[in-house]
């Protein structure tokens, strides 16, 4: 005769989809739309938002028993931590503004975060109302445009049914993390988008941190009822460590640099010094014109510096 099973034991796992976390806290969404605190099983939580997980009822909350295989993870490192922003992306819309000037070498190295995890980046510059700075802006980032990156002029504000329409045909049916500086208008966007958001990220915040408020450190929203477009709020950041990308692999993850990468006279180029260099080539100087801007080049010495030293 069988033995009975235990109510644990016979209980089906469950899937759901990881909408915000806090700590060893996952506010976790069913296929119906409910939503659950779930605690990881184990000393350390995996789970980051947009996972898709397996999950176990236990009372009135969850244990999440596994995180199902990524398509992908956006995250950036440093040489104390790895801070991961969300998984399972169709796109990162990263928001800068005219004004305060934007950083060109964190743009670079969000791109290439997103280069890494086959993630599809689209660069969007708001406050084209401030007309000169906008121009200013709008001209350092004609290497970009080059490159066929997505390039989006914005201009948000809280009425923004003209820039809301664009967005959405962009946005429609996909999962996209919004990053960027404090200042660029990101908290606009998203209300833009979400009216509700403020309201939900109290309710999670309450949620997840037992009555007290707490900023997530990463919200997904519905933009639709159907829930088929998901937006991911992400906070604000002054530093974006690469030091997960190997200096032999930046040249490939740049496409203005690997479009001409292949054309050297040596197969292990670093296209910082060598001879016959197709890369060194077509850097862009007043004396010799070429395809490559120089600031471009000038980040790519520089993070291969950085990268190089961080292995030692």
């Amino acid at each position: 005769m069988a033995k009975p099973r235990s109510a644990a034991a016979s209980a089906a796992l469950r899937d759901g989809l990881v909408i915000a976390s806090h700590g060893r806290h996952c506010l976790v969404e069913t296929p119906e739309g409910e939503r659950l605190i779930c605690h990881p099983r184990g000393k350390k939580s995996q789970a980051v938002v947009g996972d898709h997980v397996k999950w176990q009822a236990s009372e009135d909350e969850g244990t999440i028993e596994q995180v199902v295989e990524r398509k992908n993870l956006f995250y950036r490192q440093d040489e104390i931590r790895t801070k991961s922003f969300a998984a399972n992306l169709d796109q990162v819309l990263i928001l800068i503004a005219a004004e305060p000037e934007f950083s060109e070498h964190q743009l670079a190295r969000a791109l290439i975060a997103a280069e890494a995890e086959r993630i599809t980046p689209i660069i969007a510059l708001n406050k084209s109302d401030l007309v000169v700075p906008f121009e200013r802006a709008w001209a350092r980032l004609a290497p970009y445009r080059r490159m066929h990156q997505g390039v989006l002029p914005l201009s948000l504000t809280a009425s923004g049914e003209v820039d809301r329409a664009t967005l959405m045909k962009l946005l429609a049916g996909k999962r996209t993390l919004v990053l960027g500086p404090s200042g660029a208008g990101k908290s606009t966007l998203i209300n833009l988008l979400v009216p509700s958001a403020s309201a939900l990220t109290n309710e999670i915040s309450y949620a997840l941190n037992s009555g007290k408020h707490t900023t997530t450190s990463t919200t997904w929203y519905w933009v639709d009822v159907e829930r088929t477009t998901g937006l991911i709020d992400s906070p604000g950041f002054q530093e974006f460590g690469l030091n997960h990308i190997e200096p032999m692999q930046l040249a490939k993850l740049m496409p203005d640099i690997a479009e001409h990468a292949t054309d050297c006279k040596f197969y292990n180029c670093t296209h910082l010094h060598e001879p016959g260099c197709g890369v060194i080539a077509q850097v862009d100087s007043p004396a010799r014109p070429g395809a490559i801007n120089a600031t471009r080049y000038r980040i790519y010495g520089e993070l291969f510096a950085e990268l190089s030293q961080s292995r030692y």
